[in-house]
C-alpha cells in the first residue's frame, strides 16, 4: 500500500511541476507534415468557415442576398411535420424549432430560394437537427447544399456544387 501511495504522489508531484513550468520552458511538440502538399488556391487552414463561404456567396453569387445563421421557423414558422428521418422508424412528428439554424439562406426577391449548411463528421445524413432542416427545407422545395468542413472545400467545388444545385 506504501509504494501505491509514493507512485501517486510521484505522480502528482510530476504533474504540479509540469503545470506551473514557465511557457517557454515547456517541449514543443511538431506535427508531422502532410503526406502531399494542400492546393494552392485553398487555405492550409480555415478556421473561419462562415467567412469563407460567405466570401464565396457574396462574391460569385451576387443574384442571390444572403442571411446567416438563419432558424428553420423562420422559413417555416413554429410548425410540427411528420417525417421518416431513418429507415427503420416511423413517421413521426418534428417540430421546426428542432431543426439545426441555416447556416445561410439565399434569397431572391425576398423568398427563400437555397440553403447552405455547414457541418462536420455524419452530420446532414445521421443528426436529426439537421435531418429535420433538410426535411423542411425540402418541404419549401428549395434546395439544401450541405458541406462537411472536415474537407478542403476548394472554392471552385462549393461554386460549382452551389451553381449545380441552384440551377444557376
Amino acid at each position: 500500500m506504501g509504494l501505491l501511495k509514493n507512485i501517486i504522489n510521484l505522480a502528482v508531484k510530476t504533474a504540479v511541476e509540469s503545470l506551473n513550468q514557465k511557457e517557454e520552458d515547456r517541449p514543443v511538440r511538431s506535427a508531422a507534415a502532410p503526406e502531399e502538399p494542400e492546393p494552392e488556391n485553398v487555405p492550409v487552414e480555415i478556421v473561419d468557415w462562415y467567412g469563407y463561404f460567405n466570401d464565396i456567396l457574396v462574391t460569385d453569387f451576387p443574384q442571390y442576398s444572403i442571411s446567416i445563421n438563419v432558424p428553420v421557423t423562420d422559413l417555416v414558422g413554429f410548425v410540427a411535420d411528420e417525417f421518416q428521418l431513418y429507415k427503420k422508424r416511423p413517421l413521426q412528428t418534428y417540430k421546426a424549432e428542432w431543426g439545426a439554424p441555416y447556416s445561410f439562406v439565399l434569397y431572391q426577391d425576398q423568398k427563400p430560394v437555397g440553403v447552405v449548411m455547414l457541418g462536420s463528421g455524419h452530420c446532414h445524413s445521421q443528426n436529426v437537427k439537421y435531418l429535420i432542416a433538410r426535411m423542411y427545407a425540402k418541404k419549401l422545395g428549395i434546395p439544401y447544399i450541405g458541406f462537411y468542413t472536415q474537407y478542403p472545400n476548394e472554392r471552385s467545388y462549393v461554386i460549382n456544387r452551389i451553381s449545380e444545385l441552384m440551377k444557376v
